[in-house]
């Protein structure tokens, strides 16, 4: 009877220490040309964080992304990377803030996916977790792992798809123009051939 209750439990028990251990959400924004998007995490000492950003629409396909801590202090930089994952370890209390910039385009706009994970820090003083509850918490660590990873598929995919369309239609208007000059060359010719085998008559 005990066990039936404690496995009727699990459940919540899952849901209580993934809410209490670990954050995670996902986004999809639109940084238009020459502005940039910042967001902001609050997090304590010992903390972890990490982002995982892809382009996935517009111009090269390429971001310009920085990360700083509650001092202003950068601590992470990437310059137009089309896809990049950063991870942080908080050593001490604040707002820190992460920016997507699109600033070195004034034509196109950028759609960008980006993930935000992390691990709420617990003291071994207070971490007083069954090892049942310990391999759940590395579990739910490795699936949203396994989530960044597929979204980032999903995205490649589609950026390749829609490369692979208009590449697709490039080569068939291509042909058509092809086809349409070859036909003329052709109708010209006949044309001169025959203007030239003409027999003028003089009356």
């Amino acid at each position: 009877m005990t066990m039936l209750l404690s496995w009727r439990h699990t459940p919540w028990l899952i849901l209580s220490i993934l809410s209490l251990i670990s954050f995670s959400s996902s986004h999809m924004i639109e940084v238009t040309a020459s502005r940039k998007e910042c967001f902001f995490e609050d997090l304590h000492e010992h903390d972890q964080m990490t982002v995982t950003y892809q382009v996935g629409e517009g111009g090269h396909l390429d971001i310009d992304f920085w990360l700083t801590d509650p001092e202003n202090n950068v601590l992470a930089k990437h310059i137009r990377e089309s896809t990049g994952t950063t991870s942080i370890t908080a050593e001490k209390d604040g707002r820190y803030e992460y920016c997507f910039s699109n600033q070195m385009s004034t034509v196109a706009d950028k759609m960008v996916s980006f993930n935000v994970h992390g691990i709420i820090y617990v003291s071994e003083e207070l971490d007083v977790t069954a090892p049942v509850e310990r391999e759940i918490r590395s579990l739910a660590i490795g699936l949203t792992s396994v989530k960044d990873e597929q979204e980032y598929i999903v995205v490649r995919e589609r950026t390749h798809r829609d490369t692979a369309e208009s590449t697709c239609d490039r080569v068939m208007w291509w042909s058509v123009l092809q086809a349409l000059v070859l036909f003329a060359v052709v109708a010209w010719q006949v044309y001169y051939l025959k203007s030239f085998f003409e027999v003028k008559r003089v009356i």
